[in-house]
């Protein structure tokens, strides 16, 4: 989902100044590595459900499916723009993920999928960790005062590795802020969020990417 937000003074544009970027930083699944729960869903995708972006559009043909003898959620990426959000309402936790891009042939391609967090239930409220080759950034559209607006808190540094390559991706929230690691740095994070809980997603966009070893640990 790449848009470009022409940011007034009205928007919100919130990096937080206690952001720590730390190479070689280890991801909290090896810094800690109980307490987390397995996401990754049956074949039959019980427990996630399938939402158009944006919601008012229809549905596409179904696109995900579980290659068991991998153990890799695929997302064939040519079924339309959506997104498989995980059914659990969650407070403050941390997703792990960790993906990589069906690599294409020719000419250079984008790439494109991203991890949701603290989404709304229909997706109209969203916060995306973008995954591009210049990706890692968190931007969406969240409350502010209570009215929905466009937001973007930049990545510090390019943090994808190429197509046909795992990525390590953790996306957190803990209260107000919203955190996003990548490949052994902090990459982004936003200090102004005013949703208390919120759901889980990963996202579609035009680019077959395939998932393993989801995870989830919900904190205090």
């Amino acid at each position: 989902m790449k848009i470009i937000l022409r940011l007034t003074l009205g928007m919100l544009l919130a990096v937080s100044p206690g952001i720590l970027l730390a190479a070689d930083s280890p991801s909290a699944l090896v810094a800690e590595a109980s307490g987390w729960q397995d996401l990754m869903p049956a074949a039959d995708l019980k427990g996630w459900t399938r939402l158009a972006i944006p919601p008012t559009n229809q549905l596409g043909r179904a696109q995900w499916h579980l290659d068991d003898s991998r153990q890799l959620l695929v997302c064939d990426g040519d079924g339309g723009h959506e997104m498989l959000r995980f059914d659990r309402m969650l407070t403050n936790c941390i997703f792990h993920v960790e993906c990589r891009f069906v690599p294409l042939a020719g000419k250079k391609h984008y790439y494109n999928s991203g991890v949701f967090i603290r989404n709304s239930a229909d997706g109209t409220i969203w916060h995306q960790c973008q995954l591009t080759m210049d990706g890692g950034y968190l931007f969406g559209r969240t409350p502010v005062k209570g009215k929905p607006q466009p937001f973007l808190a930049q990545a510090e540094d390019r943090c994808m590795k190429p197509a046909g390559e795992w990525n390590f991706v953790e996306v957190a929230a803990r209260n107000h802020t919203l955190t996003v690691w990548i490949n052994g740095a902090v990459i982004s994070e936003f200090d102004a969020c005013e949703m208390p809980a919120g759901y889980l997603a990963l996202e579609s966009e035009g680019y077959a990417i395939e998932f393993k070893n989801l995870k989830l640990k919900e904190l205090p």
